[in-house]
């Protein structure tokens, strides 16, 4: 996505916060959510994919890109006919900087899309299974209590993590190349925020 924030037009009047809650709100759009994030897709293809009617299929289509949840990637005449192509709203890795510059509503509205496809993701998966199909599945969540030192710690932490994972799907790669064998695609989600509310704080000093 470009630092512009997600235009939206049919469902202008709602919040990025409801734009979110809507998207993944049902099971053909969050399913629409996961085809569009591996490429440019039409309203028949996704229903073939899906097994689901194409009319009902593009009527979640037209209220996802109305919400500014998608995006038109492009249209062609086809045998006479004017097929439309949507893709997932493109949302490229921003640095510390690209953060900062951006005014809270934008950061808000970009917060919101990467939200929208972790969840969308993340319940795709749960309904079929491949959760708790998978045996090194890792679900975890806590809050932690920590001084402004600490909350750097975490952000460094994440993002040294973070580089380590794509490393790990480079070299993957390498060896599919070498050894034939398919690779799995696996949902690695990071989120590490200021918590709304400050919980309890968890005393972890020795007893006497």
């Amino acid at each position: 996505m470009s630092k512009k924030t997600a235009q939206r037009t049919g469902q202008s009047a709602k919040s990025i916060e409801e734009v979110v809650s809507y998207a993944i709100g049902h099971k053909i759009r969050v399913q629409i959510l996961v085809i569009l994030s591996e490429g440019v897709f039409t309203p028949d293809q996704i229903a073939r994919t899906i097994g689901e009617p194409t009319n009902k299929v593009s009527h979640h289509i037209k209220e996802l890109l109305d919400a500014g949840s998608i995006e038109l990637a492009k249209t062609e005449r086809v045998r006479n006919v004017l097929q439309h192509f949507y893709r997932a709203v493109e949302m490229p890795y921003y640095s510390d900087e690209e953060v900062a510059a951006m005014t809270p509503q934008q950061r808000q509205v970009t917060a919101g899309l990467c939200l929208q496809q972790i969840m969308a993701e993340a319940m795709a998966a749960f309904w079929a299974g491949k959760i708790v199909g998978d045996p090194r599945v890792w679900i975890t969540q806590r809050w932690f209590n920590v001084d402004a030192q600490g909350r750097e710690e975490i952000a460094d932490e994440q993002a040294r993590s973070w580089e380590r994972v794509r490393q790990i799907e480079m070299d993957s790669l390498n060896r599919c190349v070498k050894s034939g064998e398919e690779a799995n695609s696996v949902i690695v989600a990071q989120l590490g925020f200021l918590r709304e509310r400050t919980g309890p704080t968890i005393n972890t000093a020795k007893a006497d």
